[in-house]
């Protein structure tokens, strides 16, 4: 039997991995500099949490989670980073020691769907939550940080589009508008999406149906039934989205796929790069009874989650840079000694160094050397060591010369200095 990896759950390789740290480093920059601060929650939840938080009658609690028991404890892989949040807030008091707090976290994710191009079984998401302010002037402020730091990756075709979904009683008011609607049509409606008329009415409105989608394009507008507070919420939002100059459009039938969202919702779809259909980047909105919800004071809240997939699939290739590392080659065992020596002192000096330990000649050394990736080859054998040299190989140019041994590092310093220049 060939042990291969579970469909859907990919490996990352080392020659992959430097893209992904350099979203992961420009998301913490970012968002630290907005004030929050990172938080990391377990990987496993008690399924409850999920059913109470995302809805019951959402496709992900439906037909996504990754579920067991176990020890007689009902658990799930966490397949989105809000609801763990949220349970962390409210288990640790945190409300009670601090008006405002701005967490943020990045990690693995778990939904059993279909994979396609960009969505995953287990991917990967970057998050944030804001805990305490009920205002419009912080959905801005999160809508134009995520926008800030998608510019940041490179990614400039980037559409921000943003709704309302009200509060308690416009929601209710507009799903009723919704069945009644749907309800004379629902011959004309997905399998799916009839189900949905019974349970969740608005799910419709994210459906991907050709039939469905064309229904709802004449369906009512939730922007024509909000009340008065949860218009002038929305047309706060827009008056502060205008002070920084962010770029966006309303869209009355957005919609997201979970229950918990109040008010302000928004979503950010790019154009660029490898993404194809699958266009949307990330998104989130209000959810402002979470936290009342789970047994909490009343608390609002706003977070959003970006997919690191999807970001990966719009961000341009780049070029691969050669490492700055040194690769040790010692010929004897007085050389591989020294070789030791060497190789810590560089790495004391913040200088990567990886030695050749397997004892052969230097006409079998030197080509994995040039094939290691290694910017620089020192070769050492009793010859050097009888004069007190080294020979340093530079990689890149095919030079070489001989620097005194305790010359070594002062002279690679200069070398990788004139590099960065």
């Amino acid at each position: 039997m060939e042990l291969r990896a579970v469909k859907g759950m990919n490996d990352i390789l080392p020659e992959e991995i430097g893209r992904w740290h350099r979203l992961e480093t420009t998301f913490r920059r970012v968002v630290e500099l907005y004030g929050y601060r990172e938080v990391r929650t377990p990987i496993v939840e008690p399924t409850q949490l999920f059913v109470r938080s995302i809805g019951e009658a959402t496709d992900v609690v439906e037909k996504e989670m990754y579920s067991f028991r176990r020890h007689d404890d009902d658990l799930t892989l966490r397949p989105e980073g809000t609801a763990g949040a949220a349970r962390a807030y409210l288990e640790h008091k945190v409300h009670a020691r601090e008006p405002v707090s701005r967490w943020y976290y990045l990690g693995p994710m778990f939904r059993g769907e279909r994979p396609a191009r960009g969505r995953y079984r287990q991917f990967y998401q970057a998050g944030a939550e804001l805990y305490g302010e009920a205002g419009p002037l912080c959905d801005a402020e999160m809508i134009d940080m995520l926008a800030r730091f998608l510019q940041q990756l490179g990614l400039h075709q980037v559409e921000v589009l943003i709704n309302s979904l009200g509060g308690p009683t416009t929601r209710q008011r507009y799903r009723q508008a919704l069945v009644d609607f749907f309800t004379p049509r629902a011959d004309q409606l997905s399998d799916d999406s009839r189900r949905r008329l019974e349970k969740n009415p608005l799910r419709i409105l994210d459906s991907k149906a050709a039939s469905d989608q064309a229904l709802c394009a004449e369906a009512p507008s939730i922007l024509d039934v909000l009340d008065d507070d949860d218009q002038a919420h929305f047309d706060g939002l827009r008056r502060y989205l205008d002070v920084p100059k962010t770029p966006y459009r309303v869209d009355p039938r957005l919609v997201r796929g979970l229950d918990y969202y109040t008010r302000t919702l928004f979503e950010l779809r790019g154009t660029g790069g490898e993404l194809g259909a699958q266009n949307a980047l990330g998104g989130g909105g209000r959810y402002d009874h979470m936290i009342r919800e789970l047994g909490g004071p009343d608390t609002p809240c706003i977070g959003f989650a970006l997919g690191l997939e999807r970001l990966l699939l719009a961000m341009e290739p780049e070029p691969i840079a050669q490492a700055g590392w040194v690769y040790v080659a010692p010929l004897g065992e007085a050389a591989q000694r020294e070789a030791l020596r060497l190789a810590t002192e560089l790495r004391e000096a913040g200088i990567e160094a990886r030695v050749d330990g397997r004892g052969q000649k230097l006409n079998r050394m030197l080509p994995r050397a040039s094939s290691s990736g290694a910017r620089f080859c020192v070769i050492l054998g009793d010859g050097e060591l009888e004069r007190g040299i080294v020979a340093l190989k530079d990689l890149a140019t095919h030079t070489q010369e001989e620097p005194a041994r305790d010359r070594l590092l002062p002279r690679l310093r200069e070398l990788l200095g004139e590099d960065a220049r």
